[in-house]
């Protein structure tokens, strides 16, 4: 399916080389860019300011030879554009009335659909536009002609797509959009979601950082996509540099940028997701708060609709769609991440034990990774807080199915971390509570069904409880935020349930890249490392069933489906609220193709894998019916911090919903989708 059917947008920046002061060379390479991208499946063009004649030709702009060549300029533009499918911002001086003004035309198949003057001119420094030019308040009409058709002229158009649901443009010019507040940002309250700045912006040093965040960050404040283009090679040098910065961003991320000072014409493309700022949007109560502030002055926009008619069929969706949602593949955003998390479990923790009065945890340690994380985390507490370690009552608990080397592990992390390790066997006690079931096992049958499996996680838990109870602590959690997803827990009595849970909103996925940062950051002794590695390399595994003839141990994901697949269905659905064929269309895009897209530096080769279609769809289907039909259990979930945007289940926090809600909806859309 095309990018545009899954919610997505091909939006492109060009800057070409300029020609100083001949309107008709400008405009033939602006055709030639326009035609480019519209070959490239791009619904949207933008160029820089004043680029049919330059931005830099200062007195020149009073020139009538001047003005009537980049007017004609502009007519050869519409003429050509008949027939290709974007929407072309290009920039020019434009007689309106008696006076002139630095312009944005806004073309489309042959016609214009508006012209937009710059609403703010700046008069500083090296800036003299008050000279040239009238700004977009000063001007009387609210039209301008082409040939027999009036167009509509102001700084207040938005043009809005009829057959492409979501794009709705807004245009300003440079200072625009560095002033206080941009028109743009009226407009994005007023329903614009794609904001384009032509920009002539001569280059100094440290200018292209700040550029970046002034994009960055007004995206992400007006909830928007933004396509910056800056003039580049051409424009005159008498005083000063140009660099042809052009960036693309989208509600605070740069999806594409071009090379700074390239010689040659540029062309960037990035694919803004429309259905990702509907939905951020629609959950911004606040924006529509501000919405109804201002609502008079947003009523006046005036908005021009326009068909772009069949869009492009390019499948591969051009922007990166992050594998790990949760991980940053960057190194370096990744270590600061990891650093953050643990930060903020440490401090969740100290807190809890802080506002208790006690000095002392009670934990299972079953050699896996989610107790090692937790673990590790309640170690880092109780050293911030100055308390001995020996107060971390670590249990491991073995059952009809743990295995030696989880229990080794269990106790060289235990040793190695200095805490106070134990080992309780809970085997009679389950098989005392089989027996009072008369459950089949207790008579010698190889019956291992879901009562035996909670059995034993329910002694464990009642265990931790008690041993708690007596000594004056809380059971720390350890269930992870994948696992409260797929209701892959026991409920109540069981791996559900703690005084307090430092991972519940952490998923599986980042648990494990957690352990990866530990392993490489040398927090901890060689021994502790050492066992961190071995864990880290163990099959996932509750260790509940006994291993079959065959040898091999229980797999969680060979029941439940891949957790890297499954926290990336849960991101997409619980934070975007997408459709599934949106998600499963993404998920094609990131694990399709192992090639394709960055990798984390901490995974090898081997974890590196791809799934196909099928694959993704049929554990899509699975997520869908376990995550809808388990919210009882998040209903209950016990206490611990938010970690993430969008990453809690709790229902005090991100994620509230009612325990008996039918899948059926999300599970009919994907399957005809």
């Amino acid at each position: 399916m095309s990018v545009y059917a899954n919610g997505f947008a091909r939006v492109a920046g060009a800057v070409p080389v300029l020609t100083l002061a001949e309107p008709a060379v400008n405009a033939a390479r602006t055709v030639e860019l326009a035609t480019q991208a519209a070959d490239d499946g791009a619904c949207l063009v933008v160029f820089p300011e004043l680029g049919l004649c330059g931005y830099s030709v200062d007195d020149l702009f009073h020139q009538d030879a001047l003005l009537d060549g980049c007017r004609t300029a502009l007519d050869d533009i519409v003429t050509a554009s008949a027939g290709l499918k974007p929407v072309l911002c290009v920039g020019l001086p434009m007689r309106v009335g008696d006076g002139l003004y630095n312009c944005a035309a806004v073309i489309h198949d042959g016609a214009v659909l508006g012209v937009v003057p710059k609403s703010y001119l700046p008069n500083y420094r090296e800036f003299y536009e008050q000279r040239f030019f009238a700004a977009a308040r000063d001007a009387v009409p609210t039209t301008v002609r082409f040939g027999d058709v009036e167009v509509p002229f102001g700084a207040d158009l938005v043009f809005e797509a009829r057959d492409l649901p979501g794009f709705a443009l807004f245009v300003e010019i440079c200072e625009d959009g560095w002033v206080a507040i941009p028109p743009s940002t009226w407009a994005a309250l007023g329903g614009a979601t794609v904001l384009a700045n032509l920009s002539g912006s001569p280059v100094t040093i440290g200018k292209e950082s700040y550029r970046t965040n002034l994009c960055t960050g007004h995206s992400a404040r007006t909830i928007s996509a933004h396509v910056y283009v800056a003039a580049g090679y051409g424009e005159s040098t008498t005083d000063l540099a140009w660099d042809g910065d052009a960036l693309i961003t989208e509600n605070g991320s740069l999806l594409a940028r071009s090379e700074q000072f390239a010689t040659t014409d540029q062309i960037i493309t990035a694919d803004i997701d429309l259905d990702r700022l509907r939905q951020e949007r629609m959950r911004m109560i606040s924006l529509r708060d501000q919405v109804g502030d201002h609502s008079d002055r947003l009523k006046s926009l005036r908005r021009i609709g326009f068909d772009f008619g069949d869009l492009s069929d390019d499948d591969v969706v051009r922007r990166v769609v992050p594998r790990f949602p949760y991980v940053p593949a960057d190194s370096a955003d990744r270590d600061e991440r990891c650093a953050e998390v643990r930060s903020i479990q440490v401090q969740g923790l100290a807190q809890r034990l802080r506002s208790t009065g006690l000095e002392k945890i009670v934990i299972g340690v079953s050699g896996g990774l989610d107790s090692t994380l937790a673990l590790l985390v309640a170690v880092d507490t109780f050293d911030r807080l100055g308390l001995p370690r020996t107060n971390i009552l670590g249990y491991t608990m073995p059952g009809f199915a743990t295995g030696g080397p989880t229990l080794r592990r269990a106790h060289a992390l235990m040793n190695s971390l200095g805490v106070s390790g134990a080992e309780i066997d809970i085997r009679p006690s389950c098989e005392q509570m089989l027996a009072d079931l008369d459950h089949p096992y207790a008579r010698g049958e190889k019956v291992y069904d879901v009562t035996f499996e909670n059995v034993q996680a329910g002694e464990r838990t009642s265990h931790l409880f008690r041993l708690a109870n007596a000594n004056g602590a809380i059971v720390l959690g350890t269930g992870d935020l994948s696992e409260l997803a797929l209701g892959w827990c026991t409920y109540g009595v069981g791996d559900q349930m703690s005084h307090y849970n430092v991972n519940g909103s952490v998923p599986k996925t980042l648990i494990q890249h957690l352990i990866r940062w530990m392993i490489t950051s040398g927090h901890h002794t060689a021994e502790t490392t050492e066992t961190l590695v071995e864990i880290l390399d163990d099959v996932i595994s509750p260790e509940l069933v006994p291993a079959g003839d065959d040898g091999r141990i229980q797999s969680t994901e060979d029941t439940v489906g891949p957790y890297e697949l499954h926290d990336f269905f849960l991101y997409h659905l619980t934070r975007f609220g997408y459709r599934p064929s949106k998600i499963a269309y993404l998920a094609r895009q990131a694990w399709g193709d192992r090639s394709r897209g960055p990798w984390s530096d901490l995974l090898t080769e081997d974890k590196r894998n791809e799934y196909d279609t099928a694959t993704i769809e049929h554990w899509l289907e699975v997520f869908l019916k376990r995550f809808m039909g388990n919210q009882f259990k998040r209903s209950a979930m016990p206490n611990g911090p938010k970690i993430g945007s969008g990453g809690s289940l709790s229902p005090r926090g991100d994620w509230r919903s009612p325990s008996d809600a039918s899948a059926r909806v999300w599970l009919d859309e994907l399957a005809g989708g």
